[in-house]
């Protein structure tokens, strides 16, 4: 029975392009998690896009020289590009600064406020005082007032957990420049989280199968639940929808708060362009769909708190009740599948402090399936893993090269050379079979992992086919059975059928070389669908458009199961599937990224 299954992957910041830690936690996970559920029959609607509104935009626009449209236009399209061609299969890409987009959040927030959940306030807020710009919590530092913890931001501080106030902070400081801000009187719009506190304390209790990671960072979240800012002193927003505020040209919805709210407009954009405006509904409206997010650690309270808290507000499902908003009950996330940190030398990636690997240079040199590949076997899914040369030279010649690639060129070589084509299986004996069946079984093993979200058990358990395969193939040696022709053409067409199973169990992973492999077996079509970019009027505002990323999936032949290989289909010597590289990488690093001493 096919199951309903939304894929929200975190929405990358539109300030620069994409590097790999970025990837690390969102993109790849989240596309081996949505490849594997289409080819297992169900139905996935797989969208994000770009966050582009908050002071951070406005401040790396005046650091360009542009206005924080043409930052965000130039970006997102680069960030558009990095995931397509690292090959995530989304069905909507698109981005927050769209009239779909402004028109759902209006909606979502009139909801909260009618159900008494959005409160104002007077608060002290944060201000530049060489700019007189409003600072962002997130964009204030210091030591935190309850575990004294340094390097604590003005919303929470990592080490313990805790949320926070910047006016908090012991000695805080701007990450923009290092200045001392100055706190302001000002009114502002605030989600009244303590009115979550019993609801979402009570669901919170009922995620016992989430990481452990995500679950012992929610243990905390409802222990000290405080009202929370969603308007800022900023002229780039989401305008807030009520009388009296929308007049005011520099109060702006605060970016956290559109941005988590990006999954559902998402949704509907989709919806929208796909024909039928009410399609949205099977993975929003049916508590049967299965709802899962992806994205890093930091990322874990807006997925785990907010988002939740936002939901059953407009549900009116919160402490204080109410009546449901105009898109009905929306369901909560079922899953929150947050990675730990791609790191670089023990240190976050990060562009500013110089420690960042771009995607588009690094798929362009090496290809996306040897990061795909890297990122799912050995990425930070449940600690922080440090990125080095030397591993990722190691995975790809050892595992990729000279696993994988050997077992698919060596089998289809040979059957090439001695028969020309898929050779029939006439005298089948027991080691045959005991091969074809641990990879069949496999199927459910691996399935079980991706379906957990466990990429790393998934891929070892994949390779673990290749692995006896190739030493199949050692052991029974079909090149020295010229005077068995039964034999050898038994052997052959074993290998190739345990080729074509341990390429379906990779396709999640390596879907543009698991192309190639269902060729090199005579295969014709599309094996594993790609992604495309598309130019696209802006569907409630004229004279606008933005590229997005879509793409035909549902018309792609591959699917979870064994399924049996042609005899007789003809068959050529393959060129090899992977290059390998040079070992001197390990130690220098490639020209665009050296290895610092």
């Amino acid at each position: 029975m096919s199951t309903s299954v939304l894929t929200g992957v975190a929405w990358p910041y539109t300030n620069g392009p994409r590097h790999i830690g970025h990837v690390s936690g969102i993109g790849v996970p989240s596309d081996v998690f949505s490849r594997f559920h289409r080819m297992s029959g169900n139905k996935v609607l797989m969208v994000s896009g770009s966050d582009e509104h908050g002071t951070p935009i406005l401040v790396q626009a005046e650091k360009e020289g542009v206005t924080p449209r043409e930052l965000v236009d130039k970006y997102h399209r680069v960030i558009a590009e990095d995931m397509r061609d690292l090959g995530v299969s989304y069905d909507l890409y698109t981005r927050t600064t769209t009239g779909n987009h402004y028109e759902v959040v209006r909606q979502i927030f009139l909801a909260l406020y009618r159900n008494g959940y959005i409160v104002p306030r007077t608060t002290t807020g944060a201000v530049s005082p060489s700019t007189g710009r409003t600072l962002p919590d997130r964009y204030i530092e210091g030591t935190c007032p309850i575990c004294g913890s340094d390097g604590a931001r003005g919303d929470q501080c990592d080490n313990c957990g805790n949320q926070l106030d910047a006016a908090e902070l012991r000695n805080p400081v701007s990450r923009i420049n290092g200045e001392t801000p100055r706190f302001v009187e000002t009114e502002h719009l605030f989600l009244d989280l303590p009115a979550f506190t019993e609801s979402l304390g009570k669901w919170l209790a009922t995620r016992t199968d989430w990481r452990s990671n995500v679950l012992n960072f929610t243990r905390n979240l409802v222990e000290d639940m405080r009202p929370r800012p969603i308007t800022r002193d900023l002229d780039w927003g989401v305008p807030v929808p009520l009388d009296g505020w929308d007049e005011q040209s520099m109060k702006r919805l605060y970016v956290w708060f559109d941005a988590v709210i990006g999954y559902f407009s998402a949704s509907v954009e989709w919806a929208r362009r796909s024909g039928d405006p009410e399609a949205w509904r099977a993975w929003w409206n049916d508590p049967e769909a299965l709802r899962v997010y992806f994205m890093g650690k930091d990322n874990i309270t807006f997925h785990a708190q907010i988002w939740p808290a936002l939901l059953m507000g407009h549900n009116g499902a919160g402490d204080r009740g109410g009546t449901p908003g105009p898109y009905g009950e929306l369901n909560l996330p079922t899953e929150i599948a947050s990675s730990e940190f791609l790191t670089m030398t023990g240190s976050k990636f990060s562009t500013s402090r110089g420690t960042v690997i771009y995607v588009r240079d690094f798929v362009r040199e090496f290809g996306p399936d040897a990061l795909r590949y890297f990122i799912s076997a050995a990425g930070p899914e449940t600690h922080d893993v440090d990125f080095t040369w030397d591993e990722f030279v190691r995975r790809i010649n050892f595992e990729l090269v000279n696993e994988w690639g050997n077992l698919v060129n060596r089998a289809v070589s040979l059957a090439a050379k001695n028969v020309g084509a898929v050779p029939e299986p006439r005298a089948p004996e027991a080691v045959d079979e005991e091969l074809k069946s641990t990879a069949r079984q496999a199927f459910d093993v691996v399935g079980g992992h991706l379906r957990a979200s466990r990429f790393r058990a998934a891929t070892q358990e994949a390779m673990r086919v290749v692995s006896a395969a190739n030493k199949y193939l050692s052991e029974q040696e079909p090149w020295k059975r010229k005077d068995d022709p039964e034999r050898r053409d038994t052997i052959l067409h074993t290998a190739l059928q345990v080729v074509s199973d341990a390429n379906t169990l990779l396709t999640p992973f390596l879907p543009h070389s698991s192309q190639r492999v269902y060729e090199l077996l005579g295969g014709s079509g599309v094996w594993a669908a790609q992604p495309r970019l598309e130019d696209v009027d802006d569907l409630d505002v004229a004279d606008r458009r933005y590229p997005i990323l879509t793409g035909d999936y549902t018309e792609e032949l591959a699917s979870w199961e064994s399924r049996p290989i042609g005899v007789g289909t003809p068959l050529s010597k393959p060129t090899p599937l992977f290059g390998k590289l040079d070992p001197e990488l390990a130690e220098t690093g490639p020209e665009w990224a050296p290895i610092r001493h």
